[in-house]
């Protein structure tokens, strides 16, 4: 039987070449979420941040600012008024969060909104979805695979053996020295 007979490198080649093109859509989910966030700086990018202000009468206190909030249907759900000092109050929202000034009636607030597609790339890469770890550990032994399988699919001067070993030791050097700066 002919199938049997072919080298360890050609099946290695093969695996190695439909493998990644099952992994190419996870590659690509991975490296856009891994991407933003590397670019966090300091904000969640599945979400978006709006912010906005509304004015309500002045010298309102807790209760009489959530009658009053609870009385404008496009103002997002209060959950929760809380004092911050004599003339400010802190606005629990769903999704949010403001400050209510009493002096000038002023609730300045803000609101995230959920980015649907980079939401669920970052939940996938948090492993945040019912039953994703499974596929994330077999997205990381492919990974592991892809490295160890490329060692061996070029043979002379470019493959390991040649110049590949350099590269090879350039790679591992790398996060090391980042390791031993931190």
């Amino acid at each position: 039987m002919k199938l049997w007979n072919k080298s360890i490198t050609y099946w290695l080649r093969v695996i190695h070449r439909d493998l990644g093109y099952l992994m190419v859509g996870i590659c690509f989910i991975y490296g856009v979420s891994g991407m933003l966030l590397n670019h966090m700086k300091g904000k969640n990018p599945a979400y978006r941040t709006v912010e906005t202000s509304v004015t309500l009468d002045k010298g309102l206190d807790g209760q009489q600012l959530s009658a009053q909030w609870g009385e404008n249907s496009s103002l997002p759900k209060l959950k929760r008024v809380m004092k911050i000092d004599s003339e400010h109050s802190r606005v629990m929202l769903e999704g949010g969060v403001g400050v209510y000034d009493s002096r000038s009636g002023v609730v300045d607030y803000e609101t995230h909104e959920k980015r649907p597609v980079l939401y669920w790339f970052n939940r996938l890469h948090y492993n945040r979805v019912e039953g994703w770890s499974l596929m994330g550990d077999f997205f990381a032994i492919s990974l592991m695979f892809f490295a160890l399988s490329g060692l061996f699919m070029i043979k002379g001067k470019n493959g390991f053996a040649g110049r590949g070993k350099w590269f090879l030791l350039v790679g591992i050097i790398i996060p090391l020295i980042y390791i031993l700066l931190s």
